[in-house]
């Protein structure tokens, strides 16, 4: 395990969200414009696929490549460190000896049957888009759906893979990238690549009359783990922390630093995977974070909610998000959630996810307080769009079936609505005024070649305890651009925070947002 050390900077500002400049600074909005000429910025948060499983074969883009799926740079090693000779499955559509034929063993390694040797695949061979792998809203299926099963709804799931925040971090093991088998509760899962030119994304990017646009091919979740925590990245760049949270709460991770038991591991010490991090004092793991902070699903304590462990709210006075600068600063903003209306009536839809709705977890959006006027549904984007009512920043959040999840919604209906959200900004009235920023909050548990910045990786770019993690798919969309082209420097998910506080002159939050590289260097590739 990669000894990720937190310099003391890090740990006293960023993630105690202690900004790099006065508070003089906060506030101060120079000109219109919030990144480069563009007057709109606006970010579609998709989720869970990592770079490889979902733009792996993009393939050059105007004569410049792609750092894209490399099958024979990886060997997948089981907890002894030896590697496998096969691949372990347990999505119902991918196990052996049924519904696949069994075509390779490796018993010493705990994989008894398997069609999948230890490389890279293609899900589309064994699971369509169009196949009924899907459950319907609501039904969890732990390993998925059977094909054609009754009830079965046509997508082409998958089952869903663990993606927490120790668990990545066991997962990277120190940049080698060959530990997302051992580590998953999905095993062979996590080696799944999708083909990138049959998603409909690619296919729209590349038909006539398309826009043009600059495909990201370094740019990394903002920090280890999952939806929760980079929700709280994209707004905030930092973890919050459980103010009195019961000793009880704390993660136990073991030697290797993962907290968990999957199929192919078996801890070596006594372990438990909360929300909350390992506990700070002699007893802890050096190598991974400790304190009180909140890294792994944990509900709203504002409504709409799904009850069970809560946050406290987080005060916006101790540590602010990037809406508290933007409406500080008098600049134009809104957060877009599909599904938002009905959740916050309380009838909200069986996908909805509460865990979604970063600026929820904040005193400063709360039912009743000035914040809440930002928190909006999707449809209220939409007619913004088409009415050439865009704010200066839009942050969009698909529903739950809408959002390419796997394991509860399908990848290729997902990539068919972020289609369409793309169709409607592109052809809108502010369409060249516009920029969009289409990413992934985090990895969902699937393996990338390319290892995230960290001592010792060969990824330039700024680190600390908490992330950046796996490489996430990421793309910058325009009207205005006049050509595509590919950037391959270094991002996180605070990135874009950067690039927003750098256009209008705001005060970073952390020290993560104020040392990353903003968006602005992508334009460089195109011009």
């Amino acid at each position: 395990m990669r000894h990720r050390h937190l310099m003391g900077a890090l740990i006293a500002a960023g993630a105690l969200g202690v900004a790099l400049v006065t508070p003089a600074m906060a506030g101060t909005h120079h000109g219109q414009s919030v990144f480069g000429h563009y007057k709109h910025l606006v970010v579609i948060y998709e989720e869970n696929h990592s770079f490889d499983n979902l733009y792996g074969t993009w393939g050059p883009v105007n004569g410049q490549q792609v750092d894209g799926l490399k099958h024979q740079s990886v060997q997948q090693v089981a907890q002894n460190g030896q590697p496998y000779g096969c691949l372990l499955q347990n999505d119902v559509n991918l196990t052996s000896p049924a519904p696949l034929a069994t075509t390779c063993t490796d018993p010493a390694n705990g994989v008894p049957a398997s069609a999948f040797t230890n490389q890279p695949y293609t899900i589309d061979d064994f699971i369509g888009a169009t196949d009924k792998t899907c459950p319907a809203e609501g039904v969890f299926a732990a390993n998925g759906v059977l094909k054609d099963s009754p009830g079965a709804l046509p997508g082409g799931c998958t089952r869903d893979l663990v993606h927490r925040f120790y668990s990545e971090q066991y997962q990277i093991n120190g940049g080698l990238q060959n530990q997302y088998v051992t580590g998953s509760d999905a095993v062979g899962l996590s080696l799944g690549h999708y083909d990138t030119k049959s998603l409909p994304i690619y296919q729209y990017l590349h038909q006539q009359g398309h826009p043009n646009y600059i495909v990201a091919d370094h740019f990394f979740q903002g920090s280890f783990g999952g939806s929760f925590l980079n929700h709280q990245y994209l707004i905030a760049a930092q973890a919050p922390v459980f103010t009195g949270a019961p000793a009880a709460l704390h993660s136990v991770v073991d030697t290797n630093g993962n907290p968990r038991t999957t199929p192919l591991y078996t801890p070596t010490t006594a372990v438990k995977d909360t929300a909350i991090t390992q506990a700070c004092g002699p007893a802890a793991n050096p190598n991974v974070a400790c304190g009180d902070y909140a890294v792994n699903t944990i509900q709203p304590s504002s409504a709409p909610t799904a009850g069970g462990l809560e946050l406290p709210l987080i005060d916006d006075t101790k540590y602010p998000n990037i809406g508290d600068r933007l409406s500080g600063a008098g600049v134009s903003w809104n957060w877009y959630a599909g599904g938002w209306n009905d959740a916050e009536a309380g009838h909200p839809g069986a996908l909805f996810q509460y865990h979604h709705q970063p600026f929820n977890y904040f005193a400063a959006y709360a039912p009743g307080q000035p914040g809440r006027a930002h928190l909006k549904d999707e449809t209220d984007f939409l007619s913004s769009v088409s009415g050439g009512s865009l704010p200066t920043v839009s942050f969009v959040k698909p529903y739950g079936a809408e959002n390419e999840h796997p394991g509860y919604a399908s990848e290729p209906n997902g990539s068919d609505h972020l289609v369409n959200l793309l169709k409607a900004i592109t052809t809108g009235p502010q369409a060249k005024d516009t920029l969009v920023v289409v990413t992934y909050d985090e990895f969902g548990g699937s393996w990338d070649h390319v290892a995230p910045p960290g001592q010792g990786s060969p990824t330039p770019g700024v680190y600390d305890q908490f992330g950046p993690g796996t490489r996430v798919p990421t793309l910058l969309v325009s009207a205005g651009f006049d050509q595509s082209g590919v950037d391959h420097r270094s991002y996180d998910t605070t990135s874009i925070l950067a690039t927003i506080e750098r256009g209008l002159h705001l005060a970073p939050l952390s020290t993560r947002d104020a040392q990353v590289n903003d968006l602005i260097h992508a334009l460089h590739t195109i011009n």
